[in-house]
C-alpha cells in the first residue's frame, strides 16, 4: 500500500513537472519588443568601447523585455572620433543581461559592441576583441526599416535589424 502511495506522488510530480515546463521555456524565450520612450530611460546617453567614451543615439535605440524582467537593449553610437577600422566593426552598443543564441551561436551575458559587415554580424567585446561572427539576413520585404529596431521572428526569438539587414536571437 505504501508502494502505491509512493507512485502515486512520483506520478503526480511528473505531471506537474511536465505541466511547468512548457510555462518555464515560455518565460524564458518569450518577451515584448519596447516602445521607444522605454528603450529612451533604459539605454545610457554615452558609452565606454575600446578605450573612449561616445554617445549613443536615443533616437535609434530599442530593446526586448524577457517575461522574466531581463533586457536586451541596442543603440546605434556616434562613432565620429573612432579609426575606420573600429568603425567598420561598432556601429551599436549592444547590452544583453542573459546568455543568448545569436544566428545559432552562444553569446554570454554582457555589453557589446556591434555591427553588421558586409553579410556578416560581428558582437566585439568592450575591448574591441571579436566574441562573435555570424551570417546575416537581407529582408527586401520589410516595409518601413529603421537605422535600427527589434522585430519579433517569426519562427520564434526576435529580429535584430540595422535597415534591412538583419540578426535572429533567442534565449
Amino acid at each position: 500500500m505504501q508502494l502505491n502511495g509512493f507512485w502515486k506522488t512520483a506520478a503526480a510530480g511528473i505531471v506537474a513537472v511536465a505541466m511547468l515546463a512548457p510555462g518555464c521555456m515560455m518565460a524564458q524565450t518569450s518577451g515584448t519588443v519596447l516602445k521607444a520612450a522605454e528603450v529612451q530611460k533604459l539605454v545610457p546617453a554615452t558609452v565606454f568601447y575600446h578605450g573612449q567614451s561616445a554617445p549613443t543615439q536615443l533616437r535609434n535605440a530599442a530593446g526586448v523585455k524577457f517575461t522574466d524582467g531581463y533586457y536586451v537593449l541596442a543603440a546605434l553610437v556616434d562613432t565620429s572620433g573612432y579609426s575606420t577600422g573600429v568603425q567598420a566593426k561598432y556601429q551599436a552598443y549592444f547590452i544583453a543581461e542573459v546568455p543568448l543564441k545569436v544566428g545559432g551561436e552562444s553569446l554570454p551575458a554582457g555589453v557589446y559592441g556591434a555591427g553588421f559587415v558586409g553579410e556578416q554580424f560581428v558582437i566585439t567585446d568592450v575591448g574591441g576583441h571579436d566574441a562573435l561572427t555570424v551570417s546575416s539576413g537581407d529582408d527586401a520585404g520589410l516595409k518601413r526599416p529603421l537605422p535600427l529596431q527589434f522585430i519579433a521572428d517569426p519562427a520564434g526569438g526576435f529580429r535584430l535589424y540595422f535597415g534591412r539587414k538583419y540578426v535572429v536571437f533567442s534565449r
